[in-house]
């Protein structure tokens, strides 16, 4: 009896401590959670390490020595050699051009790196903890000989190396020895990894664009089979004894899990938080534990791990999650560690050491071999950097903790789907398919400014005049409209820059492919512009905003967006655009295109053939920065206004103003100045059952944006995004003013031109300015920042926020309600 009540109590002892342990490390997670400007949070569990721009691939060296990591961004890109066991980084090199390709040999003396658009494969000896460029391994000449090296194996017993290919869609086999190509394999597709099978007899592939794995037998050198899996399959893991094999797909959610012998998918892991959930978890990194008894998922847009039982294969179950830092891109597991490679880092931050208006700008030389990089000293893209989270493998109690974690981080579920925030008796529904009294639905995108840069001068708003650029003098109209509708002072872009911003704007997500792709054409590292339906295997499975409207019956047309030269870019758009309004040409202004727009709009008045949901592309606020003899960027930006204006006023004299909405939103905000975040960005919205005379505080996004039109047309959310953000509803009103908009003429002669010869009008000329952001955008925005402020003004760096303070639900609530007694009282 005793021995019960001793054993009774140290369970209950147990017990006790088991769940003091877990309160405090909730309460930490609690501690270090921050929000994202795009309304997510993140709650990182263990140790971190700092990685560079953008990691993309962990690497693990036979032994488990050494891990490498390849950072493949924007700015400055390298590879970093790290200790697992001690933690700690033991050298970090500069690499030219990299991309996710990385591999050790088997005697740990070599490490090979995929270099990127130079179209080779580097070699970099390991000499006492340093990583050292020895040897490089040509596949073909250098961009823009479209080739571009993607995952890459080894077979050190017989001197192969496999390479797959993003560009050219090839599979090449190489001699390590005479650095001979053996093999070149048409594969069709973008690949993205491939994995030799322990025998070496066959060589795995995950073909990107293909939405398969490609079986390539390494003997006959020829392909076996194509085996399908989901959407946009990149990382692939093999078991041991290579019997199984796992497959991310990215716009899938999911895991395949494949019968490499029998060649079919066992079955399929669901790696969202909810079932059946739309995009915008995008599995893209996989790892076993050491036992193989647990599968660990990097989920890229939730933030998070995803954790299976695996160890009864066909019948695995879910988990639970881990909570880790901003785009998981990577994971490996050594012993009882999992290392995770985050993209983006641990939060949005200001930049401290930025570029300061009142010093000399300073540059800092990195050398490599021959190669010299030049950034400049605070630099917001060498900024944003990447880390590598360490965690301990957590048991079923911690797994349990860190599952509420990722939970609570994450604002979406299932119910928010079909059902959002609101008021009973608003315009903007709060459930899909909902009646709302606005009928049309007109839907402008510009490009490229910060909410500082144009609307700080706005009394009641959120501004910092400082970093004024286009005020009411230059934009008049946008003014106008703030003033007479609603003030969005807390509005943020979800895209970084034109190339994922668009389809930001047009699906309220960016595929894996669009991440990890537009930072190296936008880096200076060769490659084309992927977004706006440029390319297939960038797009989203379910398509954007007008393929929803076409299986809803919802009848649209688009003027410029995703339509180049008057043709669609993608086919949804086929028979839906204006044949003749003026694509993105920033030699067309764009009170051309507004009369170009207004020519259709009377013709479709005539026939009442008006469409329920209209897209229109306005996007001279671009500017040409000092281009001698171009516009000025005060003409570019007056010219877009006036549009825009032109536009709302024409609009509200029509016969279908009564039931209209307007909504007007820069694609990204082009990492411009701004005091808060470099996604601020300026947003508006007009209409008779738009409130006026409004200021409104609330946080909001473009997925927002999206969400508010999604519900007026009776259309269920893209991503996970929309269906997460917060519709506009309380810039909406129930009591319609029809009064119209009257435009403002322009205060700026649409003639300036630029005509100083100054080093920012000489960079400026060298420019290709035929597609937007074809040239870095902090550079852009510091020449904008020269020509306003003057060329011996440096730029302010780009503010990125995080918003430490976390409140709970009931607390946000009641912060609301007080938002909205504010923006009543400047009614």
């Amino acid at each position: 009896m005793r021995s019960v009540k001793f054993l009774f109590s140290l369970l209950i002892i147990g017990q006790t401590l088991f769940a003091q342990q877990s309160s405090t490390l909730e309460q930490q997670l609690n501690k270090s959670r921050v929000r994202l400007p795009n309304g997510w949070h993140l709650s990182p569990a263990g140790r971190m390490l700092p990685l560079g721009d953008l990691p993309l691939n962990i690497a693990v060296s036979k032994t488990q020595k050494y891990i490498a990591v390849t950072n493949n961004g924007q700015s400055v890109q390298s590879i970093q050699l790290i200790d697992p066991k001690s933690e700690k980084i033991l050298h970090s090199i500069i690499i030219p051009k990299s991309w996710y390709g990385l591999a050790f040999s088997a005697d740990e003396k070599f490490l090979y790196a995929s270099g990127g658009n130079d179209n080779w494969i580097l070699q970099y000896s390991i000499n006492n903890n340093k990583l050292k460029l020895t040897d490089s391994i040509v596949l073909g000449k250098k961009w823009p000989v479209k080739i571009s090296p993607a995952g890459i194996s080894l077979d050190d017993k017989a001197g192969l190396l496999y390479v797959v290919t993003k560009e050219n869609n090839a599979l090449y086999v190489v001699d390590l020895t005479t650095k001979k190509i053996l093999h070149q394999q048409n594969l069709e597709n973008e690949a993205y990894a491939c994995i030799l099978s322990p025998d070496k007899k066959e060589l795995y592939i995950s073909s990107w664009g293909g939405d398969a794995v490609i079986v390539f037998n390494t003997v006959n050198r020829s392909i076996d089979t194509r085996i399908p899996v989901g959407d946009n399959p990149n990382e692939l893991l093999l078991n041991k004894k290579g019997s199984l094999l796992f497959v991310a797909n990215a716009n899938d959610n999911s895991v395949s899990v494949i019968d490499v012998k029998q060649r079919k998918v066992l079955e399929v892991l669901n790696t969202a938080l909810y079932p059946d959930a739309p995009a915008g978890s995008t599995a893209n990194g996989l790892a076993l534990s050491a036992n193989e008894k647990s599968l660990y998922v990097a989920n890229a847009d939730n933030n998070c791990l995803a954790v299976f039982d695996v160890a009864n294969a066909g019948k695995s179950r879910s988990k639970g999650f881990i909570p880790v830092g901003w785009y998981p891109s990577n994971i490996k597991v050594i012993g009882k560690k999992l290392f995770v490679a985050n993209g983006k880092g641990f939060s949005s931050f200001a930049n401290p050491t930025g570029p300061n208006p009142t010093k000399p700008e300073q540059t800092v030389e990195h050398h490599v071999g021959d190669t010299t990089v030049r950034v400049r000293s605070g630099y917001i893209g060498g900024l944003m950097k990447g880390t590598l989270l360490i965690v301990d493998e957590p048991n079923d109690a911690t797994l349990a903790v860190y599952s509420k974690a990722v939970y609570t981080n994450t604002p979406y579920s299932k119910e928010k789907e079909m059902n959002a925030a609101g008021e009973a008796g608003n315009p903007i529904p709060m459930k899909v398919g909902g009646v709302s009294p606005i009928k049309y639905v007109f839907y402008l995108i510009k490009e490229n400014r910060t909410y500082d840069q144009v609307l700080s001068d706005v009394p009641g708003g959120n501004g910092d005049t400082s970093l004024l650029l286009f005020g009411k003098h230059v934009t008049p109209n946008q003014h106008k409209l703030v003033n007479e509708f609603v003030l969005l002072d807390n509005f943020y872009a979800d895209g970084e820059v034109s190339a994922d911003g668009h389809n930001w704007s047009t699906s309220a997500n960016a595929t894996d492919y669009l991440e990890k792709n537009w930072v190296t054409s936008y880096g200076g590292r060769g490659g084309t512009y992927p977004g706006e339906g440029n390319r297939a295997v960038a797009n989203p499975k379910k398509g954007f905003i007008w393929d929803y409207c076409k299986r809803a019956g919802v009848s649209y047309r688009t003027y410029g967006e995703f339509a180049d030269d008057g043709k669609p870019n993608i086919p949804v758009l086929e028979n839906h655009v204006c044949p003749y309004f003026a694509s993105y040409d920033l030699a067309i202004r764009d009170t051309t295109r507004f009369y170009q727009w207004k020519r259709e709009f009377d013709s479709l008045i005539a026939v009442n053939a008006v469409p329920q949901f209209n897209t229109v592309r306005f996007g001279n606020d671009h500017t040409e920065g000092q281009r001698t003899g171009r516009p000025t960027p005060f003409a570019h930006v007056a010219d877009n206004d006036l549009a825009v204006g032109l536009f709302v006023e024409y609009l509200s004299n029509s016969p279908v103003w009564k039931e209209c909405a307007v909504f007007i939103v820069e694609d990204d905000a082009q990492n411009g100045p701004d005091h808060v975040d470099a996604h601020r960005t300026t947003a508006y919205v007009a209409g008779p059952f738009v409130k006026r005379g409004y200021v409104d505080h609330t946080m909001y996004s473009t997925s927002s944006m999206l969400r508010t039109m999604e519900l007026i047309l009776g259309l269920p959310p893209m991503s996970q995004y929309d269906a997460a953000a917060m519709p506009m509803w309380n810039s909406f009103t129930a009591k319609a003013d029809y009064k119209p908009f009257v435009a403002l003429p322009a205060n700026i002669n649409f003639n300036d031109r630029n005509t100083k010869n100054t080093a920012t009008a000489r960079l400026s000329n060298s420019f290709d300015f035929k597609k937007e952001d074809s040239i870095p955008d902090l550079i852009f925005s510091e020449i904008v920042w020269k020509t306003v402020k003057g060329e011996d003004s440096p730029m302010p760096a780009p503010r990125r926020s995080a918003f430490l303070k976390v409140k709970e639900e009931d607390d946000e609530e009641e912060e609301e309600e007080e938002k909205e007694k504010r923006g009543r009282k400047n009614n």
